[in-house]
Parts: C-alpha cells; sequence; structure tokens
C-alpha cells in the first residue's frame, strides 16, 4: 500500500470489506452490521452501524448507532489527540473500538494501516508498526488503540529482554488503551517508557470511548446518578454527580439510537430529561477525583461482604501494584462467591500470563491455590489500601484470564471457576 493509495479500496479483505462497508453506511448507504445479526428485527431509520455487545451483563444487544453520532465521537477524539492522523489498526474490526479506528481513519483522508497478525505478539506488532510508520505515517501524527492485554504484552516482552514493540509503541503520538481497565503499574510501566497512553472509557452504547483519561470529551457530559453534591466548577461532571460514588450516565451527540428489536432495554438505558437532554445509563460505578471521572467497576459486580460493599476495581489495583513491587506482574480478577457467614466472599485469580479469548462451552480457567505467602501479602496490601473487609480471603492462581469480547474479562467464567474450586476444596474461609 503506498502512501497515496485511497481508502478504501486499497485495504485488503477481509478488513477491506469492512472499511467500505463502513465508508457506504457513513455516507448514507444501507446499515452495517460486521457481525451475523442476533435478529431480523430493521434497524431504526437513519441506523448506519448496528454493534453487538459483549453481553458482559447478560445477553447481548444490538446497538444502533447513526453516521451523527460516529463522526461526532471520532471529531472528539480527534480535537483532543491534536488533530487527525493516520490510524493503524491492530483490533478486531467487528467490535466498537475498532470500527472507530475505521471511522476515524475515513474522517482523517483515509490514512489507515490494518494489521496483518494472526496473533498479536511483540515482535509481530514490531514490524507491522515500522511498515506502518515507514508507508502511511509520512510526517503525519500517528495512533494506534489497544486493549490492555496487548499493553500488557508488549511490557512484558520488553521486561524480558525484547524491547521492540515497546520501542514502536513509545513512536506513536498516541496510544488510546480501552476496552477495559488497565492496572496501574501497566500504565506507569509503559509510560515510564516513553508511550503517550490515553486511557478511555465507553461502550458501544456511546459510538466507543468518550471520556479520555477521566476527562469528558468535547460535547460529553458525565453525572453519577444519585450522588446529592454539586460538581466542582470546570470538571465536567454535571451538577448532582459529585462528591460521592454513584452510577455512570453520559450525554452527548455520539450517543446510540438504542436497542435494535428491544424497547424495553432502550427505555430502561436512555433516558430523557425534561429539558431535553438524553443521557445513556451505564451499568458502571464511577466518582469524581480532583475533576476526573473514576472507574470503580461495574455497578454488579460489587462485592456485599459482611455487609460491606467492595469494588473489585479497586482490590485489583491494589494488588497488581502490590505484584509489581514482589516484581512479579501479574493481573487480578475479584470476584464474590457465596459464603454462609459473610453473604459474599472476596476472593482473588491472580494471572501470571496475557488473557485469552474465551469460547462457547470452555470450562473456564483451571485454578491453583496460590498458597499462603501469597495470600498473606496480598490481604496486607488490599487491607491497608482499602479496609479489612475488602482483603480477599481466598487467592488463586492460573495461567491466563478468560475474556469475553477484545481484552473484557469474563468476570463469570472467574466466578464459575472459583466456586468449582471451592466446592472441590471445601476449605474453610480465612477469619479476621
Amino acid at each position: 500500500m503506498a502512501p497515496t493509495d485511497p481508502l478504501p479500496d486499497a485495504v485488503p479483505d477481509p478488513v477491506g470489506s469492512v472499511v467500505r462497508a463502513v465508508r457506504d453506511a457513513l455516507d448514507g448507504g444501507p446499515a452495517y452490521a460486521p457481525q451475523p445479526r442476533l435478529s431480523d428485527v430493521d434497524a431504526p431509520p437513519g441506523t448506519a452501524l448496528v454493534l453487538r455487545t459483549s453481553g458482559s451483563t447478560g445477553n447481548p444487544h444490538e446497538v444502533a448507532l447513526s453516521a451523527a453520532a460516529l463522526r461526532a465521537s471520532a471529531d472528539a477524539t480527534h480535537e483532543r489527540l491534536g488533530g487527525p492522523g493516520s490510524w493503524l489498526l491492530v483490533l478486531p474490526p467487528t467490535h466498537v473500538a475498532g470500527v472507530q479506528v475505521i471511522t476515524r481513519s475515513l474522517m482523517a483522508d483515509g490514512a489507515l494501516y490494518p494489521h496483518t497478525l494472526d496473533r498479536f505478539t511483540a515482535a509481530g506488532f514490531a514490524a507491522l508498526a515500522t511498515d506502518f510508520a515507514g508507508r502511511l505515517a509520512h510526517g503525519r501524527r500517528a495512533y494506534v488503540s489497544l486493549v490492555p492485554t496487548q499493553l500488557h504484552r508488549l511490557v512484558a516482552a520488553a521486561d524480558d529482554g525484547d524491547g521492540a514493540g515497546l520501542d514502536a509503541l513509545a513512536r506513536f503520538d498516541a496510544v488510546l488503551v480501552g476496552g477495559a481497565g488497565a492496572p496501574a503499574p501497566l500504565l506507569a510501566a509503559a509510560r515510564a517508557a516513553g508511550v503517550r497512553v490515553v486511557t478511555t472509557y465507553g461502550m458501544s452504547e456511546t459510538s466507543g470511548g468518550c471520556v479520555y483519561d477521566g476527562v469528558p470529551l468535547a460535547g460529553v457530559r458525565v453525572r453519577l446518578a444519585d450522588a446529592e453534591a454539586d460538581a466542582e466548577p470546570g470538571s465536567g461532571l454535571t451538577p448532582g454527580s459529585a462528591p460521592g460514588t454513584g452510577v455512570v450516565e453520559l450525554s452527548g451527540p455520539m450517543l446510540a439510537e438504542g436497542y435494535v428489536g428491544d424497547p424495553d432495554a432502550t427505555a430502561a438505558a436512555f433516558r430523557t430529561d425534561p429539558d431535553g437532554t438524553r443521557w445513556f445509563r451505564t451499568s458502571d460505578l464511577g466518582r469524581p477525583d480532583e475533576g476526573r471521572l473514576t472507574i470503580l467497576g461495574r455497578a454488579d459486580d460489587v462485592i456485599l461482604t459482611g455487609g460491606v460493599n467492595v469494588a473489585p476495581a479497586a482490590v485489583e489495583d491494589a494488588i497488581a501494584e502490590h505484584l509489581a513491587r514482589l516484581g512479579t506482574p501479574g493481573e487480578a480478577c475479584v470476584v464474590g462467591v457465596p459464603d454462609a457467614e459473610w453473604g459474599q466472599a472476596v476472593v482473588a485469580v491472580v494471572a501470571t500470563g496475557p488473557a485469552a479469548q474465551g469460547s462457547p462451552g470452555d470450562p473456564g480457567p483451571v485454578l491453583t491455590d496460590g498458597g499462603g505467602e501469597l495470600l498473606a501479602g496480598v490481604r496486607s496490601a488490599v487491607g491497608q489500601r482499602l479496609g479489612a473487609p475488602a482483603a480477599p480471603r481466598r487467592v488463586y492462581v492460573t495461567d491466563a484470564l478468560p475474556t469475553r469480547g477484545p481484552g473484557k474479562t469474563d468476570r463469570r467464567a472467574v466466578r464459575d471457576a472459583v466456586v468449582r474450586a471451592e466446592r472441590e476444596a471445601a476449605r474453610e474461609p480465612v477469619r479476621p
């Protein structure tokens, strides 16, 4: 592909066919669904794309996005990053993050370079990024979007002596990291290597990321439902959203039209204020921290243990930082499992390797007891930061955490695996 080659015709299939369909949909053509449709219900008039959610909170939905919403998201992203540029696509073009890389490229004079990797590796990315720079960058700003698992592989390879992939990543003007929460030590390691990481928060219903590094994009408003006090002036969080914790609600021109064929779910998630402002109610808990939005995890993931609410994401961050201090970085998934005494027991599963995409019928991860030393260290680190109720009562180790969708840990599969392990071991809970 030469730098002057037009898009989308120069992009080879199968990505090329997706790019052409997205271009046509943005230009007023028929609605495009990059994955097989779940039903034969027609999308609402004006729909450009029908994207399937990951189904991490239950059955997946089909989200109807207009061309105006997709363009608004792309424009706001380029504005925040410093202007349009060339994009390297290393995400599946079937989910919102990958589709939005395509949309941004089409709106930036077709500056797209698709991946040719069967599996994302540090060496493969280094070669791809070098080719990308030689063919398409040519003085333009260069961008790439990753999920945390991909960033983890680049950092881990550098730790093992192969820094080519991480070095290549540091040459991009911005590296969007989203799709799931990234552990703080992982972000710190990447930034220490010179990578210009921008964390993103959003979902299919918001045309992808709409809050970057905790700050809403232009035109985006954020509020926390059920919070009582006013937000800090200029924070981007609307009145009624701070201080305290609440369910994140998002508003702006990038919102989806709703869920195809599911008016009840649409009415529950998309709400309109008396002044006409339309909001999408997420399933996530958040809090304002010095004018920035911090995501604490999904509201339905909160663990109620001994009458105390524990947010898994906060526990996972504490564990990741503890492991990094030990020199054995890894990812953690924290879940609540039934417990006769505590209602739910906080249990951590630590993965020493990258996440693995799950598949239907997959029995889930194989867990082994983390041992008393690991448990004691984790309990101490978490307890000191978050209090004793948040300290995991058991810690298991596995090779890889299962995922659902691009980069999202499949908590249901992890929880099921823990329950199986608990039944097999029939162990007594750890006392405070």
